[in-house]
């Protein structure tokens, strides 16, 4: 019998490589606009990104302007006069067509599929999510892919965590885990919902003392042996 009946993964990062396909989206997405990629550029575009990604965790952005926001401080920084909004929607098309896996996903979620529940939880965009996952191996094996722009809440907020509890049968706090690579939206939301948690810290990041997480991997297939005796 498994530890847990249902596990709760997180998208990108954690099942799917956001990093290089936010990479090769961003890539394309420049030189659409007439810009030349380089390293300076995608790290720079990354670092706007991802506070960008935690404000909207922090409920400082609505996620419609989250998708133009980023790229209007983007071109400001390197002082480019571009539309914007073409940009962010180029952006956004190309990423939905990037559907690399992390190593041991698709081996680990065919090897639990037989045993647990699976689920998505993502604050990804929508229009991104669906179109990426679909076009995974990954997609028959889940049950289900709850994603925040139709849930009402982000992660970690506890709004979203109770309302995917609301829609998934018979769910069980104590019979759940929640697997992801972010420290302040997966984990800390898992924790809030009173939900074991699975940090998937492939750098081996120093885990903060403030969070009681469950378990810490350093790779996906370490996960199987903590959910099946």
């Amino acid at each position: 019998m498994p530890r847990y009946k249902t596990i709760l993964f997180d998208a990108d990062n954690t099942l799917m490589d956001f990093t290089k396909s936010e990479r090769e989206a961003l890539t394309d997405t420049l030189q659409l606009m007439g810009i030349t990629p380089g390293e300076d550029l995608i790290a720079t575009y990354s670092t706007i990104n991802d506070a960008m990604w935690k404000k909207l965790e922090r409920g400082e952005i609505e996620k419609n302007a989250l998708r133009v926001a980023r790229f209007a401080e983007f071109a400001k920084h390197y002082g480019w006069q571009l539309d914007v909004e073409k940009m962010a929607f180029a952006y956004m098309d190309f990423l939905s067509q990037k559907t690399y896996l992390i190593d041991g996903a698709l081996e680990l979620c065919q090897r639990l599929a037989a045993h647990c529940e699976l689920y998505i939880i993502t604050n990804g965009l929508k229009f991104v999510q669906e179109r990426r996952f679909a076009a995974t191996p990954l997609k028959p094996l889940f049950k289900d892919a709850f994603i925040s722009e139709e849930m009402g809440a982000e992660k970690p907020n506890k709004a979203y965590f109770d309302e995917m509890a609301r829609r998934i049968p018979d769910f069980s706090p104590k019979h759940a885990l929640v697997v992801g690579d972010s420290l302040s939206s997966d984990i800390r939301g898992g924790i809030t919902a009173g939900i074991d948690t699975c940090w998937f810290n492939p750098k081996g990041a120093p885990a903060p003392a403030d969070l009681p997480i469950t378990y810490v991997v350093k790779a996906l297939e370490e996960i199987l042996p903590l959910v099946l005796d």
